[in-house]
């Protein structure tokens, strides 16, 4: 066993680092993500950053503003005519360049383990090939769905230059090169704070390195200064918050506001010090073993997706142990072979809690483990083999193992002609009538929305109110300051180009949030009983145990309010997202199913022949649903697509859940009406259930077919 003084010599060797290799393996990770990348936004966070980059704007808290910058200037790039399919090459792009920077990190490492040249770089691109087809990984760089590959780029890039200044002789290492470094990592702080955790693992390898290098008033005087510049990046945000962007989120126009979008205080975050399980305050007992035993039960359960998603739950812990054994061998391999990359390597796996990083690193442990294996299997074939180089070529086969994730996550990573969001997005919109306003309830039903106003100009003319934002004083504002563009007979469905349809003038709120202070609404109001009142031309009843609560939010409040100013002036609908919030509200007699929406009439519903009351579904207006189903939307036929592993994100399947309840609709009360188009909804009804989790019950199969 080498001392680690005598670990700590610098490396030397014939010949620069093998850029031009990794820039092959950044190629051919490139290429396959291309392969296999989304066409189009998608659901989660991809649609509202792909907005606020059309829109130079702001989007969720902290912001991200480096991302916003980056990503609006490569949307100018000519790279394909879809807007979301160049943002989502960006996520490609910078996957792809990450992984370049793990194989150069890789190769170094192996070094002191596997000396021939070829075989060293097969063992890294096989464990690049690992880390770049994990599931996660894969999944998460074929669609811009967060900012997380610029901070996993960011992070690779760090560590790469670590590496290199500590190889340097220590009479050629330059301070400039660690005040590089803490200029990336403050400037990548301004794109998501997940680029910091290479901060750990860079303190430990200099520490380990050159400890005096961080303490030279030089060094400490130019970090501080580069640090302050990187961060300044977060000034583009009140800046741009001055011009309201159709995406000003948190509206950080003031310092106060800029404070607590950077802090994140829309979302209540708690300390990071506190215990997520209970509520904040004096009572809360902080980190316990508990809670950190159920984040690591947490990690272990996304571990067991990364390298088989496509087949059984069987195979894939099998998998999991097997890839856990081969990465748990190579981080004993590092930590025999060179003491200071194990230890910076272990600080970064630990330390991501966003788990995308740490997958990645996995794979390079991986590829160690494969080359140790190798070295292993040719030191036993020494008797009978002498040439050393035959030897490590006969055990290179075990590389092959690194293809295992390739084929075991193709279907389910890969994005490639998946429209569903656009598709969903265009159908919501085009159920509307010209300048109404649409409830939603949080992010997979709002932010296609607002991908398909911003970025394609689909029916501009409506207003979204989402629920979860709601609440705040800033989306309010937003909503009762901002005029409807003119409404496009010309983008709209042919229904809406038969009649007159006059801008509105005047707000959705006609008391509050105008001009004056008082002219707020309160956070909440307390509901200790049942409620009758009101609301323009319709009376109703707010039960605080059918709300689920003893209270209205402000949320609650705003809508009761537009719908008191504005029923049987403006058209108010109810995304079919929101479940029952809309009856739990009182609002039950007054809402009539409309495809993908519930609309707010000023009168009780009563059944006719073309209103049908469907049981859990309340009133639907049938000719209305029938010409949007099979006239307007495209999302069923999308939702209906055959897909191997069904619809592989559970959460979001809800949206899918809309369009099998309007054609289930329409398969039982046109069955004997008429029965060729009955059959056909149905049919789409089934095909769309089968990609979801949901079964429907026999009896409601029956009754349409």
């Amino acid at each position: 066993m080498t001392s680690m003084r005598d670990q700590l010599t610098p490396y030397t060797d014939a010949g620069r680092p093998p850029y031009v290799a990794a820039l092959v393996v950044a190629l051919g990770a490139l290429i396959l993500y291309i392969v296999t990348l989304a066409p189009t936004t998608q659901f989660w966070d991809a649609s509202e950053y792909i907005t606020a980059v059309h829109a130079f704007g702001i989007p969720h808290p902290p912001g991200n503003p480096l991302f916003i910058l980056l990503a609006h200037a490569w949307g100018l790039l000519p790279l394909g005519a879809d807007y979301a399919r160049r943002i989502n090459l960006l996520a490609a792009a910078t996957s792809a360049a990450a992984a370049g920077f793990w194989f150069l990190i890789a190769e170094r490492w192996l070094r002191p383990i596997v000396s021939p040249t070829w075989p060293r770089r097969l063992s890294a691109a096989a464990g690049v090939m690992v880390s770049a087809t994990t599931f996660t990984v894969w999944n998460q760089s074929v669609v811009n769905e967060k900012v997380y590959t610029v901070s996993v780029l960011s992070i690779a890039l760090v560590l790469w230059l670590a590496v290199r200044w500590a190889d340097q002789p220590a009479a050629a290492r330059r301070d400039h090169q660690l005040v590089l470094i803490v200029y990336l990592l403050a400037l990548t702080a301004t794109n998501h704070l997940m680029g910091v955790l290479a901060a750990p693992a860079l303190l430990v390898y200099v520490l380990v390195t050159d400890p005096r290098a961080l303490v030279r008033p030089r060094f400490l005087i130019a970090a501080a200064l580069v640090a302050a510049v990187g961060t300044s990046v977060d000034l583009f945000m009140p800046i741009r918050a001055h011009f309201d962007p159709y995406l000003n989120e948190g509206e950080p126009t003031t310092w106060q506001a800029l404070q607590a979008v950077l802090a994140r205080a829309q979302f209540g975050k708690p300390s990071v010090f506190a215990n997520p399980m209970y509520p904040p305050g004096p009572d809360n007992p902080g980190h316990t073993l508990v809670l950190y035993g159920q984040q690591l039960l947490n990690y272990l359960q996304y571990f067991t997706w990364q390298f088989g998603h496509d087949w059984d739950a069987a195979v894939q812990r099998f998998l999991a142990l097997a890839f856990a054994a081969l990465g748990l061998a190579g981080a004993r391999r590092q930590w025999r072979a060179e003491r200071r990359a194990a230890l910076a390597m272990t600080t970064l796996v630990i330390s991501d809690y966003f788990f995308i990083a740490s997958f990645a690193l996995w794979g390079i442990w991986v590829g160690m483990g494969l080359a140790a294996l190798m070295e292993w299997l040719q030191s036993g074939l020494s008797a009978r083999e002498p040439n050393a180089a035959r030897r490590w070529a006969v055990c290179t086969p075990v590389l092959l193992v690194a293809l295992v994730p390739l084929l075991g996550n193709r279907l389910t990573a890969s994005r490639a002609g998946e429209t569903m969001a656009r598709d969903y997005a265009r159908d919501v919109l085009q159920s509307l009538d010209p300048y109404a306003l649409v409830v939603t309830a949080g992010d997979n039903d709002t932010f296609p929305l607002w991908y398909a106003q911003e970025v394609e100009g689909v029916r501009r003319d409506v207003n979204v109110l989402v629920l979860s934002l709601a609440n705040t004083d800033w989306y309010l504002r937003q909503l009762q300051r901002r005029p409807p563009p003119i409404f496009d007979p010309r983008s709209a469905p042919a229904l809406y180009g038969n009649r007159n349809w006059p801008r509105p003038t005047t707000p959705w709120m006609s008391r509050y949030y105008l001009r004056e202070p008082a002219d707020t609404l309160p956070p909440y109001a307390p509901l200790a009983q049942p409620i009758t009142g009101y609301l323009g031309p319709i009376e109703v009843t707010v039960d605080p145990r059918a709300l689920g609560r003893p209270y209205l939010e402000r949320s609650d409040l705003a809508v009761l309010q537009i719908i008191k100013d504005q029923l049987g002036k403006r058209p108010i609908y109810f995304s079919t997202s929101t479940g029952n919030y809309a009856d739990q509200l009182g609002l039950s007699p007054y809402l009539l199913g409309e495809g993908l929406v519930r609309r707010v009439v000023p009168r009780t519903v009563t059944p006719s022949d073309t209103v049908r009351l469907v049981p859990g579904r309340g009133f639907v207006n049938i000719p209305r649903t029938r010409a949007l189903a099979f006239d307007v939307y495209s999302g069923g036929e999308t939702a209906a697509r055959p897909r191997p592993r069904g619809w592989v994100d559970v959460p979001s399947q809800s949206n899918l859940f809309g369009y099998a309840f309007v054609y289930d609709t329409i398969a039982a009360v046109l069955r004997e009406r008429e029965p060729a188009l009955a059959l056909r909804a149905g049919e789409l009804r089934d095909a769309i259930l089968a990609n979801t989790t949901y079964t429907l019950p026999a009896e409601r199969r029956a009754a349409g077919n």
